[in-house]
């Protein structure tokens, strides 16, 4: 049976995941405004799904048919949760698994995951070897498996990191065009992905490349693809306030569209997740959607200390009426 990757068009477009961010609610509101070709859950602490954690993580792993292919990104340096995490997601009826070997964050690498499995090569053969024995053990064989990494840890490790992640029989793999040192703090070099096609191409495997890293919209991805010959584009912090980025036809929401999707999002953040999650993660948001317009500040300000959706509502009526 084919995998989802076989099926995409050339360059596809991914919804990256990001930590607090791609959540249930959020990645609604893109199946519904703009579908992204591939969509990506914020990342999962393996460890956890397997322990006491599972209760409150299962929230992560909520998921609309409507997403699909959805791929779940999981993090861990222990090879036996892995595979457990791996099986219990499989069974769950994800399309991939995807595991993150680049995120930076201090007590993700401490755990020896993440960003510092670029360190261990064996560790990281482990992990991938221990999420396809997690497949393999699920009721659902045809998950597909994928790593989202950077070029290297504090200098660039193409050279030795990249050939060695593509001779592990990968479905696809994500370059984010920095390293792990350099955060998001210069721009993304996307010359190095255009090497890691060349790589791959090389080797002859079929691996697909997915570049990531300060991608502004459709068109700059467009570009992006052509001029290193990745095969898939994913975009991060162009998406906020912005569910239809991913959408094919150029419109440009309205102020009022733009609030009323800010409301939907809302709405759906409390349902979904008001049980587990803070609200103030939704403050995020309206940063976004509440941006370039007359009375934004002020709008946005009064945002700021709202803590339910039935505040966010009677504030964003009282703008529309007035403006």
């Amino acid at each position: 049976m084919k995998k989802f990757w076989e099926k995409l068009p050339k360059p596809f477009f991914c919804l990256a995941p990001m930590a607090d961010v791609t959540d249930a609610a959020f990645r609604y509101m893109f199946a519904k405004y703009g579908k992204p070709d591939v969509t990506w859950t914020e990342f999962v602490s393996a460890d956890g799904l397997v322990s006491g954690g599972r209760e409150v993580l299962k929230y992560d792993l909520l998921y609309s048919e409507k997403e699909r292919p959805i791929v779940v990104q999981l993090f861990s340096s222990n090879p036996i949760k892995m595979r457990e995490a791996a099986m219990y997601v499989a069974n769950l009826g994800f399309d991939g698994i995807d595991v993150n070997m680049g995120c930076p964050d201090k007590s993700v690498e401490k755990q020896g995951a993440g960003a510092a499995m670029m360190k261990d090569m064996e560790k990281a053969r482990a992990i991938i070897k221990a999420v396809k024995d997690g497949i393999k053990d699920s009721k659902n064989k045809n998950v597909s498996i994928s790593v989202k990494t950077r070029i290297g840890y504090s200098k660039n490790q193409i050279s030795e990191w990249i050939p060695f992640l593509l001779s592990q029989d990968l479905d696809a793999l994500t370059i984010h065009a920095r390293t792990r040192k350099e955060m998001s703090l210069v721009p993304a070099r996307w010359e190095h992905v255009k090497e890691v096609v060349e790589i791959k191409n090389k080797m002859g495997v079929k691996t697909k490349i997915i570049g990531n890293g300060d991608v502004r919209d459709l068109k700059h991805g467009y570009d992006l693809a052509k001029e290193t010959g990745c095969d898939g584009i994913m975009i991060g912090r162009s998406v906020f306030g912005n569910p239809w980025i991913f959408s094919r036809r150029e419109k440009i929401p309205t102020i009022e569209q733009k609030l009323k999707a800010m409301l939907e999002h809302t709405k759906l953040y409390e349902k979904l997740l008001g049980k587990v999650k803070n609200f103030a993660n939704m403050k995020k948001h309206y940063k976004a959607y509440v941006n370039g317009f007359d009375g934004a500040k002020e709008l946005r300000v009064k945002l700021m200390e709202t803590q339910s959706y039935k505040e966010v509502e009677k504030i964003v009526s009282n703008f529309l009426k007035n403006h």
